[in-house]
């Protein structure tokens, strides 16, 4: 797939409706401006759930829509690498809910402890309890930490993750300031599925970035979980031709699988008793849905939450929803244009059940731009539909390897339209780069 150069306008203008169904020949005028048919709670406010909030609202005002996150802003994953690489502060990627707000969604800060599905009702921290209509659940993930002895949530303050982005991420960002030129930064990368499948590889080449500047006599170690990568032969490809010698990747086998981490140390050992020691460790743990999914009975044996792909509605419990990361959703990655996606077939699923009209028939649609260095951007985008009522992909591909400069450079500007273009259009939140 060739990926034509488009206006910044023209691109932020197709990403605010991409992944959508046509609302406005879909619900009908006298329905979409009838009574409250009743009250959606949403738990979580990343992409996922800041997007369906902001689409029950946009397809039908008549809805009373309540999203309850403990957070009173949103860092942002996707594009967190950029300040690792130390190209964007973190304030950059930090965004209110004050739009959201504006377009009539009820926004409370506090942390929901407990879900009773059978008297549909919510807990919260601070005591309070909400009855719900329907409920959408976009937990994110949470980490298996029990795989990797010695490395917990405590020792991820010594050791960081940086895979939820925030502190963890200014924390990578300091000690890889801190290093030495000819130190050794180690990228352990966990077992698919996991949210974001390009961003442990974006990430090495931003730190690539930072260190050819400034530290040229490092070195970047990626000890992969697997076997293959996504976008692998653009990025290695990028990686000779702007990092020859600095990047080493270690091709998953049973002999990568992570046994134990010595954090004071930073030696990380195998099962097979291989011993990795580096003077910057990151380390991302295995994955699984956020805690309060666990906590619900929404999740499978593999600790991920099995929806209805059509509407994504819980197998395991009716009126309760859940998108983004944690659900089991086909063909389509965990990343943030996915839950984005996903939250609009999830609204528009709400409301024709609440409604009773019939939904149209869903598309979805996942596009994902990493950059190798500033100036060097690299795109993946896929279409998806239902088969056999799971969700397949039925079109779509990466950037072409052969490439002029021009293209790489223009791609990389189209990965910051597409960020301000998802952020705008999930958090309704202007971006500051």
């Amino acid at each position: 797939m060739t990926i034509k150069k488009l206006s910044r306008r023209k691109f932020i203008e197709a990403l605010g409706t991409a992944g959508a169904i046509s609302v406005v020949p879909w619900l009908p005028a006298n329905i979409a401006q009838a009574k409250s048919a009743g009250r959606i709670i949403i738990v979580g406010g990343g992409y996922g759930g800041a997007t369906c909030a902001n689409y029950l609202r946009q397809y039908d005002p008549g809805l009373e829509v309540v999203m309850v996150e403990a957070s009173k802003k949103i860092v942002t994953c996707p594009f967190s690498n950029t300040v690792i690489g130390g190209i964007y502060k973190i304030n950059q990627l930090t965004h209110g809910y004050g739009g959201l707000k504006k377009n009539g969604v009820k926004v409370i800060n506090d942390l929901v402890t407990n879900i009773d599905p059978s008297e549909k009702k919510i807990r919260l921290k601070s005591g309070e309890t909400l009855k719900y209509d329907r409920l959408v659940i976009s937990p994110g993930i949470d980490f298996k930490w029990e795989l990797i002895d010695g490395y917990d949530e405590a020792a991820s303050r010594i050791v960081p993750h940086a895979w939820k982005a925030g502190e963890q991420t200014v924390l990578l960002r300091k000690q890889l300031e801190a290093m030495p030129d000819g130190g050794k930064v180690l990228i352990a990368t966990p077992p698919k599925p996991f949210r974001c499948p390009p961003g442990p590889y974006e990430r090495a080449s931003l730190i690539a970035h930072y260190l050819k500047k400034h530290k040229p006599k490092s070195k970047i170690i990626i000890l992969d979980a697997n076997k293959k990568f996504s976008k692998q032969g653009l990025f290695t490809q990028g990686w000779k031709k702007l990092y020859p010698g600095m990047i080493e990747w270690i091709q998953g086998s049973d002999t990568t699988e992570i046994e134990s981490l010595d954090v004071k140390s930073r030696v990380l050992k195998t099962t097979f008793g291989q011993t990795f020691k580096a003077d910057v460790m990151n380390v991302i743990p295995a994955q699984k849905a956020g805690v309060i999914a666990h906590r619900t009975d929404l999740v499978n044996e593999y600790g991920w939450c099995p929806v209805d792909q059509r509407t994504f509605e819980s197998t395991k419990h009716k009126h309760i929803h859940v998108i983004g990361d944690a659900s089991v959703a086909g063909a389509m990655p965990k990343s943030g244009y996915s839950a984005n996606s996903q939250a609009k077939v999830c609204a528009a699923a709400i409301i024709s059940s609440l409604r009773s009209v019939p939904m149209p028939e869903p598309a979805y649609s996942n596009t994902c731009y990493s950059l190798i260095s500033p100036d060097y951007g690299i795109s993946v985008a896929a279409v998806y539909r239902l088969k056999d009522n799971k969700i397949a992909k039925v079109s779509g591909g990466v950037s072409p390897t052969k490439a002029s400069k021009r293209f790489r450079r223009d791609e990389a500007d189209h990965a910051r339209d597409w960020y301000r273009g998802v952020v705008e259009d999930s958090f309704a939140a202007k971006v500051k780069i």
